[in-house]
């Protein structure tokens, strides 16, 4: 039986995965602590996330896809901030340590590490119910990041992809669905769940236009948008009909009202909520569009609240994903 440091050193200390990125800790695994330099003319940016199975997500999925999920919605945080990602620890608590399984997880993990450039550099193991907690560590030019508390009357709100096709998967896994399925449309949805797309450059090329605020969208749209409203003190009115809804899930869910409610409120998205002035408008379209589709989907108002376009307030009765309700 593995020991917990070589369990460490067989899976997790890889080169593929330690150096996964351009900026290299001057000590990495193996010490008590990393040692990384944040370079000259940066700021470090840093969030955590913990996922527990059978909430955040499947235990019966593939470790693969455990593994590439839940380094993908951590680096999506990073992206919210409009920094480029540099380093994670991992924080893993296992019921057994199966060889296969950690295999599988490190293969996941390592396959979005060296898509986005990020290395891990530590972390600790323990036994007990499997639950995974991440660390990201990302770098910013020195007051370039993006805030929830930047949001001003008169901007645009956009956002990067499509909203909903994540949530949409969910009733298909509550029926114990879980191989990659056959169906063009269902693949979309099984695809957006378990591989989600940090939108790390999207997110430098909004700061880099002038953009300041920001939120990835985890908890469902109007939730997320909520933080922004909360924080900036401002409000939004929202048109419906610019939410943008992906072709799968048109045809998985024809009737409008049921497409709208999850496009509002589903979560896993993973895709960037932003706002802007309108004069970038432009700007905005050309640069980011070639990497992914970007819709404006309303305005920030000053007054309090969430409004339709015709002014009626927006009542949703679910608003994004609460754990301890």
């Amino acid at each position: 039986m593995l020991s917990e440091f070589g369990l460490i050193a067989r899976y997790f200390q890889q080169p593929g995965l330690a150096n996964a990125g351009p900026w290299s800790p001057q000590l990495g695994i193996g010490d008590d602590c990393a040692v990384m330099s944040v370079p000259e003319g940066y700021q470090l940016v840093v969030s955590m996330d913990t996922l527990v199975a059978d909430v955040h997500f499947p235990a019966v999925a593939s470790p693969e896809l455990i593994g590439y999920r839940a380094l993908a919605i951590t680096v999506s945080d990073l992206a919210a901030m409009g920094a480029e990602p540099a380093w994670f620890t991992l924080g893993l608590t296992l019921p057994e340590a199966n060889s296969d399984w950690l295999a599988g997880f490190a293969e996941g993990l390592q396959t979005l590490a060296q898509k986005v450039g990020i290395s891990l550099i530590g972390g600790d193991t323990t036994r007990g119910p499997l639950t995974i907690t991440l660390q990201v560590h990302g770098l910013v030019k020195k007051e370039k990041w993006l805030s929830r508390q930047c949001a001003k009357p008169g901007d645009d709100i956009w956002v990067t992809g499509t909203l909903g096709d994540a949530a949409a998967w969910l009733p298909y896994l509550q029926q114990g669905l879980e191989e990659k399925p056959t169906d063009e449309n269902l693949r979309t949805l099984w695809n957006r769940y378990y591989f989600p797309t940090p939108r790390v450059v999207e997110a430098q090329k909004a700061v880099a236009l002038g953009c300041r605020c920001a939120i990835d969208i985890s908890d469902g749209l109007l939730a997320d948008l909520g933080h922004i409203l909360t924080m900036s003190q401002v409000g939004a009115q929202l048109d419906f009909s610019s939410l943008p809804a992906s072709q799968a899930l048109q045809q998985l869910l024809p009737e409008l009202e049921k497409q709208q409610q999850i496009m509002l409120t589903g979560g896993d998205d993973y895709e960037l909520c932003f706002t802007a002035p309108p004069h970038l408008a432009g700007d905005i379209t050309h640069s980011l569009s070639p990497l992914c589709p970007v819709s404006r989907i309303g305005q920030i108002i000053e007054t309090p609240g969430v409004f339709t376009t015709s002014g009626q307030p927006v009542s949703i009765s679910q608003q994004g994903y609460q754990h301890f309700n």
